[in-house]
């Protein structure tokens, strides 16, 4: 079970991190950046966003080194084509609704699922789990994820300008807090915990599919 559920865990982060993409860049394509077309972002291929290595690349290694669901980066949005500073919230917000639309439909399948494919459900259900995990760590207000992003256009520009700046450092101050610092690291988790028991995820399955893919990743 333990390959059964790699490649499912694998594979549907994989699509996962594009349908992430994917959302920004068909929001921003309403709203007005009709650029994207053309870069090829309205697609589910990883190979034509900005920086793959961010989107896709790293999420993959953080994900098989610790079964832990980090977002990938954005795509390239053109920001000053948007046709309103909602719209570039909208766009930000996207590809976190994209994540979170999907934990309830992989619940409902977990369910579902015949007796015979019962192999299929730790799988399942540790990927939504790591859906859980990546929508509330990438609704933080903290540059440069998508949480500071919907907020962005609706903070003086003085303000946004200097808090851009630290977005290479936030991050990584933030991973401290979250995985150094006891409190933050238990409300965190609970956090993650309540929503995903709240959209119907199994925790007892989803802790069974997170021991199966470490069992394969780190026999």
């Amino acid at each position: 079970m333990g390959i059964v559920t790699l490649v499912i865990v694998v594979a549907g982060w994989l699509f996962s991190l594009c349908l992430h993409e994917y959302a920004h860049a068909r929001v921003a394509y309403a709203g007005g950046d009709h650029t994207v077309r053309e870069k090829g972002y309205l697609s589910f291929n990883p190979l034509r966003y900005a920086d793959p290595v961010y989107s896709i690349v790293m999420p993959m290694i953080f994900l098989l080194l610790g079964g832990i669901g980090l977002p990938g980066g954005a795509v390239y949005i053109e920001t000053w084509r948007l046709r309103s500073p909602l719209w570039r919230t909208a766009v930000s917000l996207a590809g976190p609704a994209a994540n979170l639309v999907t934990i309830p439909i992989l619940a409902v399948t977990i369910r579902m699922l015949p007796p015979t494919l019962g192999c299929l459900r730790p799988g399942l259900a540790f990927l939504a789990w790591l859906e859980v995990m990546a929508v509330l760590f990438n609704l933080l207000p903290v540059p440069p994820l998508d949480g500071y992003g919907a907020i962005r256009p609706h903070l003086p520009r003085a303000l946004a300008t200097r808090l851009d700046r630290t977005g290479r450092w936030a991050i990584w101050g933030l991973f401290a807090l979250l995985w150094f610092v006891d409190p933050v690291n238990v409300l965190f988790w609970r956090a993650v915990s309540a929503l995903a028991g709240a959209l119907g995820v199994p925790a007892g399955l989803a802790a069974d599919g997170y021991h199966l893919l470490m069992s394969v990743i780190r026999p």
